[in-house]
């Protein structure tokens, strides 16, 4: 007896244990008005068709872009922004005002959405009908039970460019209709999935987890990259520092004036100056001078000459001038410096 009322306390007290630490909790989850799914297949749909329109032609002109057809495009402005992005990296210079371009590039959209493929093979998800005559009852409904199920998502978009000079309207070049889709593809086999595969995801995944690198693109898929500018990697066209202000050039200082070089005969040093005599210096005769004179006329002074001039080479006897009587001394003749 005694031991059946211990058993009976230990399970009192486990059992009001177990009451104490027991909990609940509630995960509250909301979904957008649009799947992730289906953005990314318009996006990618969008890239890939404007990767495929080649601009080539209008590359270092200015462009301006005319988006006024594109009003009820499902995302719109992704894709004016990518239209710019690919204008701008082909080397176009995208304009804001149209009178400031030289060329006017004007796109439409034939056709921007997704589409859903749904395959099952098991039992369809049925509603159980409701009986008249007995009291009324929510409708009953039986889940699918799916042996094995596929389902196929893909995006569509439809571009055409086309462009024409703006000052006399004439036709420049067109891209022609440009047609791209992108796919998304889930498997259940007997309940286990999705496996997912598709342009929209990196290789095969399993419930959203990536399985394998599978790079080997089936018949008929859509590549991942085409052979255009690559707007998914990241790139520089021109770095920012090249289109900064440059400073301004320096101040280039003031011509010098042109000095015109001339002759100086060379000048005998200080000392040698200092240390000479110093001598009259001979007068030059004046024209006058050198005129006969009568016999009347007093002798010519004779002048002392300086030691430089007593050190030159001996010079020929003067000439006698039929002027002259006889046994008169005649004038000293004028010399010259050479230049």
């Amino acid at each position: 007896m005694h031991w059946q009322l211990v058993q009976l306390v230990a399970a009192i007290l486990v059992t009001a244990t177990a009451l104490a630490i027991t909990g609940c909790g509630t995960t509250r989850s909301t979904d957008t008005n649009r799947t992730a799914t289906e953005q990314l297949l318009v996006s990618d749909a969008i890239d890939r068709a404007v990767q495929s329109v080649d601009v080539n032609i209008l590359s270092g002109q200015s462009v301006f872009l005319d988006d006024s057809r594109l009003g009820e495009v499902v995302d719109r402005n992704y894709l004016i922004s990518t239209l710019r992005q690919h204008l701008l990296a082909n080397g176009c210079q995208l304009r804001d005002q149209r009178d400031q371009a030289d060329f006017i590039v004007e796109a439409r959209a034939g056709a921007v959405g997704t589409d859903r493929n749904d395959l099952l093979f098991g039992v369809p998800s049925t509603n159980v009908p409701q009986i008249l005559p007995v009291q009324p009852v929510p409708a009953a409904v039986i889940p699918e039970i799916p042996i094995a199920k596929r389902r196929d998502q893909k995006g569509i978009a439809k571009l055409a460019v086309f462009a024409y000079h703006r000052e006399t309207g004439t036709p420049v070049w067109q891209s022609g209709l440009v047609h791209q889709e992108s796919s998304a593809n889930d498997v259940w086999i007997l309940g286990a999935g999705p496996f997912q595969r598709g342009s929209i995801y990196d290789g095969t995944a399993f419930a959203g987890k990536k399985l394998g690198n599978d790079e080997v693109q089936q018949d008929g898929a859509v590549p991942r990259r085409l052979p255009a500018v690559d707007l998914t990697r990241k790139s520089t066209f021109t770095p920012p520092r090249r289109l900064a202000k440059a400073p301004p050039p320096a101040t280039t200082p003031p011509e010098q004036p042109v000095v015109q070089a001339t002759h100086q005969d060379s000048q005998p040093p200080a000392d040698a100056a200092a240390t000479a005599p110093s001598q009259p210096a001979a007068a030059t005769p004046s024209v006058a001078e050198s005129l006969p004179v009568s016999s009347t006329a007093q002798p010519p002074v004779t002048v002392a000459q300086p030691e430089a001039a007593k050190a030159e080479p001996p010079q020929p006897p003067a000439a006698q001038s039929v002027y002259t009587p006889a046994g008169t001394t005649p004038l000293p003749q004028p010399r010259f410096n050479s230049p």
